[in-house]
Formats: C-alpha cells, sequence, structure tokens
C-alpha cells in the first residue's frame, strides 16, 4: 500500500477548483422537524437504472447528524439567478429557511422553488470518505425548469455557455491580421446586425443613430444638462453639443427646460422613441428565442463584463446621482 501524497492543501483545492461544477443545495428535516440544509458542489449521478445520485458532507459539519439519521433529502440544482440562496446556505449560526417558500415533496425534507432542477432523494448507502462522508441516494423524484444553472469553478460563481462555431470563415486562417475572432469585428457585426433589424422604424420616424441614442438616453433620465448628455454619450464618439442639441429642439424631438437648465424629450421624441424601443425589443425577443435561456444569461454576462473591464469612467446611467425623472 503507498503512502499518502503529501499536497499543500490551498494549492490542492486550486487545482481541484479547475473542474467546474454545478451548486446545489442539499435539504434534509430532523428528527424534532426542524428543516436543515447545506451549500455543496459535490453532487454527481450515480446511475440511472436504479436511479442513483451522490454528494458528500465534511465530517465537520454541523448538520452531518441529521443527514446520517434522516432517510430522506432533496438535491437542488441552483438556477443562475439563486447566487443569494447559495450564499445564504453556505453561511451557519442562522436561520436559513426564514422568509422561504417551500414547495410540498415526496417527504418531509424542505424543497426550494426556483431551481434549475430537483432530485428528491431516499438514502440507500453511506461511505467513508475521508474527512468527508459520502451519501448515495435513490432519486425517487425529480423536476426540472429551462432555468440556466449556476456553476463555480476556480473558486467563483460561473455562468454556462455553448462554444459558437464559425461565423465568417469556414476555416481559421493562423496568418490573417483580421480575422474573425476579433472583439471587435464581433462586436461590430453583432451591433449593426441588430440594429438593421429596426432601421425601418427609425427611417419612418427621421431618426439618425445618434438621435436615436440621444432620445434612448433621456428616456431613461430627463432633465439633463449639455454637459451631463455629453458625458452619458462619450463611448459614441458623436458631437453632442448645444448645436447638436438645438436641431433636435427645431424638428420638436426635445425641448429646453428653462427652470433646471435641462433638456427633456419633446412630444415627437418622446412618441419616436417609445416606437423605436418597441421594435428593438421585438428585435431583441426574436434573437433571444433563438438562443437558449443558458446562452442568453451568458451573453448578457460577458457583455457586462467586457463594459466594466474597459469602461473609462463613464457616470452610471440607471443609478446616476445626477438626478432626473424617467420616461412614463
Amino acid at each position: 500500500m503507498t503512502g499518502i501524497a503529501s499536497f499543500d492543501p490551498r494549492d490542492f483545492r486550486q487545482a481541484l477548483g479547475a473542474f467546474a461544477t454545478g451548486v446545489t443545495i442539499v435539504t434534509a428535516c430532523a428528527e424534532d422537524g426542524t428543516p436543515v440544509g447545506i451549500t455543496a458542489n459535490s453532487f454527481s449521478s450515480v446511475s440511472l437504472d436504479p436511479p442513483m445520485v451522490l454528494w458528500s458532507l465534511a465530517r465537520t459539519a454541523r448538520s452531518l447528524p441529521v443527514f446520517e439519521r434522516t432517510s430522506h433529502w432533496n438535491v437542488h440544482v441552483l438556477a443562475n439567478d439563486q447566487e443569494a440562496m447559495s450564499n445564504r446556505f453556505a453561511r451557519a449560526g442562522e436561520d436559513k429557511f426564514s422568509g422561504l417558500e417551500l414547495d410540498a415533496g415526496a417527504s418531509d425534507a424542505p424543497l426550494i422553488p426556483g431551481c434549475s432542477a430537483r432530485f428528491q432523494c431516499r438514502t440507500a448507502f453511506q461511505y467513508e470518505g475521508g474527512d468527508h462522508v459520502i451519501f448515495v441516494g435513490e432519486v425517487i423524484d425529480y423536476d426540472r425548469s429551462p432555468s440556466p444553472p449556476l456553476l463555480y469553478v476556480t473558486g467563483g460563481y460561473a455562468l454556462a455557455a455553448r462554444k459558437a462555431g464559425a461565423v465568417a470563415t469556414e476555416t481559421e486562417l493562423p496568418d490573417a491580421i483580421y480575422s474573425e475572432n476579433m472583439l471587435g469585428y464581433l462586436l461590430g457585426r453583432a451591433h449593426f446586425q441588430f440594429v438593421a433589424g429596426f432601421r425601418h422604424t427609425l427611417d419612418e420616424h427621421g431618426l439618425s443613430d445618434t438621435d436615436f441614442f440621444v432620445l434612448s438616453l433621456l428616456s431613461v433620465r430627463q432633465p439633463l444638462s449639455v454637459e451631463e448628455i455629453a458625458a452619458h454619450m462619450a463611448y459614441t464618439g458623436a458631437d453632442i453639443g448645444p448645436v447638436a442639441l438645438q436641431s433636435l429642439r427645431a424638428r420638436g424631438l426635445l425641448e429646453h427646460d428653462a427652470k433646471v437648465g435641462g433638456w427633456r424629450l419633446g412630444a415627437h421624441g418622446g412618441h419616436a422613441i417609445l416606437h423605436v424601443l418597441a421594435a428593438a425589443k421585438s428585435v431583441e425577443a426574436d434573437a433571444l428565442e433563438r438562443l437558449d435561456p443558458m446562452e442568453a444569461v451568458g451573453l448578457r454576462n460577458l457583455l457586462k463584463r467586457l463594459i466594466a473591464v474597459t469602461d473609462p469612467g463613464l457616470p452610471k446611467l440607471w443609478t446616476s446621482p445626477l438626478g432626473g425623472e424617467p420616461l412614463a
């Protein structure tokens, strides 16, 4: 028998963290009726026939005696929007089920709603697993939803995304200076293809892209000063100054609020932007129908990450301290 390898615990944990897992909450009911739950990412399938799954719990966990004695427990595969739920059940010393509405299940083990998948299990076996106890259960009922799962990898939460194929080329040209893998090409093409879907609505209302940017900004927050509008739109490269705003005013798209010295949507501008945004939302809905929910969540997340790491310091639009009222 070989000896136990001597590993640096922290480095070993980081190496294990390279394997992406789902995030689960496992629940049970104590003998006195107290609900118990814990966040775990050690969940795995064992068998399809009979349907069996396993998970493991540290020997130091205070809830271990409950799981060792119970005959039933439930595994909840968390959805991407349940990060707060994961954190709640990962903490000790609080009532994790406070204010939480539960579903009825096949046993008295708590059944949490809103998950990507849920497995209701009967304890089949318990095994020694070093500093953990391994629980194997027979699945007596399960359900699933289209909600994308929450993942955990390299020490943090993550989202799943399917790998994409080629967009503009059949084979990659290794020596090409400009290729479809350049972010500029992908972001630019995606943007222009998206806007092309409601370009006819922009044309119907006589709006240029710059007009659309200004009206969209004021549909979120108004009134805004010339300086505030310019600060919010710095990323577009459009020259938005007093002359451009007066031009929009002359066309009935904007009006100037002399009391506060700011700009608001005019009657024509308010009417036009509502129609354009409705058309844009329709294009968005059509695009999202062609993506599965996991891809849609991943796309938004990656775009937000890219914006965050390239942000030159633009003001926050939806949480701006500048004041103003949104479009009704």
